[in-house]
């Protein structure tokens, strides 16, 4: 079990990432709000010795991507609808331009939907994204391409 500090230090450089990452996924904050709980309770839990705190944030990316899947192919959440679906979101407004391009990304199929996040948002490089998601770097180039023409054919269409 890891110490207060360690969890208080871990909180502090990764929540942001970590919940995040959960909105691409879940697009839903009391779902976010759950597996932020899980990964880091996991991180507490974890006798995993990190070799540096790039090891330690791509630990954290993996097992918050893992959680997600494991969250989304579940039963119940299968078989119900979200509250945050039927109720009006209580969280701040996001700049139309922003809401719109965030709205396509997260339309992306998973596979560009997760390199472009890792490449633009957490600003990741393609070897070290290849690392974490078991890719090729070549794939991952690939990828980010592919999403970058699906991006701006969407931005073109929805601009006329």
């Amino acid at each position: 079990m890891r110490s207060e500090q360690e969890a208080e230090r871990a909180l502090s450089l990764y929540a942001d990432t970590v919940r995040r990452l959960c909105m691409v996924y879940l697009k839903n904050y009391a779902d976010t709000e759950d597996i932020f709980q899980t990964v880091f309770l996991k991180y507490l839990r974890t006798p995993t010795i990190f070799e540096s705190e790039e090891h330690e944030k791509a630990w954290f990316i993996r097992v918050t991507i893992n959680a997600c899947k494991d969250h989304l192919k579940s039963f119940f959440r299968r078989q119900t609808v979200s509250l945050d679906a039927l109720l009006p979101s209580d969280e701040p407004a996001i700049e139309d331009e922003h809401k719109e391009l965030l709205s396509i990304v997260l339309g992306l199929p998973e596979k560009y939907r997760d390199v472009i996040y890792l490449f633009y948002y957490e600003g990741y490089q393609a070897t070290e994204i290849a690392q974490m998601l078991g890719k090729n770097v070549n794939t991952v180039y690939t990828l980010l391409g592919r999403a970058r023409d699906l991006l701006k054919k969407e931005l073109e269409e929805s601009h006329g």
